[in-house]
């Protein structure tokens, strides 16, 4: 196994330690759970980087790296739904936000899902797509938001005592969770038309 591939599975790994913080409570675990979260999305970048870079690309490398980088941002977002108060940064706790938030997140996910299935069946059909640099920067963007949304958490909740500029740097992470979902819809519509000729009937010869 190259090293690529030990990063990607480090990133693995690294989910079920970003849960655990994440839930068990002590002083700022949500901070530290934004740690493990942002050291796990950079590995994303640094395995590709040096597959490409050292030509160390392997079947393994392109079946694992997807699905680590799309299970670890769907455990993040489901977790963050399950506290209502990391997007409600308004006086009503329940308010708009959260059902946005939970709709943004119906929406990433199912881009994901659906552009899987997709390559699945380009790969099927022995065509070979290109990487898409708006669906790259759709995922900068979500990691960042996801970031913010929980670094700021224990300053929201009063766990690690408030902070009055708090509610506006989780508006900011809230406002980068929207552009994200934006983002994530359009590269996956781009990436379906621009690669319309998998979906065609005929075959390829």
């Amino acid at each position: 196994m190259n090293l690529p591939n030990k990063i990607t599975l480090t990133r693995i790994c690294m989910i079920p330690i970003f849960v655990i913080l994440f839930y068990v409570e002590f002083p700022y675990h949500e901070l530290v759970a934004a740690i493990v979260f942002v050291l796990a999305a950079c590995t994303d970048f640094l395995d590709g980087y040096i597959a490409r870079k050292y030509d160390l690309v392997t079947n393994m490398g392109k079946f694992l790296d997807p699905i680590a980088d799309k299970v670890l941002v769907s455990t993040a977002l489901i977790l963050l739904l399950t506290r209502p108060a990391a997007f409600c940064f308004t006086a009503d706790v329940y308010g708009y936000e959260i059902v946005l938030a939970g709709v943004c997140v119906a929406l990433i996910m199912a881009r994901e899902l659906i552009v899987s299935g997709f390559r699945l069946l380009a790969v099927e059909r022995g065509l070979v797509l290109a990487a898409d640099k708006l669906g790259k920067i759709k995922t900068t963007v979500q990691d960042v938001s996801i970031a913010v949304l929980l670094a700021v958490m224990p300053f929201l909740n009063g766990s690690a005592g408030y902070l009055a500029a708090a509610p506006y740097v989780a508006a900011v992470g809230f406002a980068l969770l929207l552009l994200a979902t934006v983002l994530t819809v359009v590269s996956g519509v781009n990436y379906i038309v621009k690669n319309r000729q998998v979906l065609s009937d005929k075959e390829k010869n």
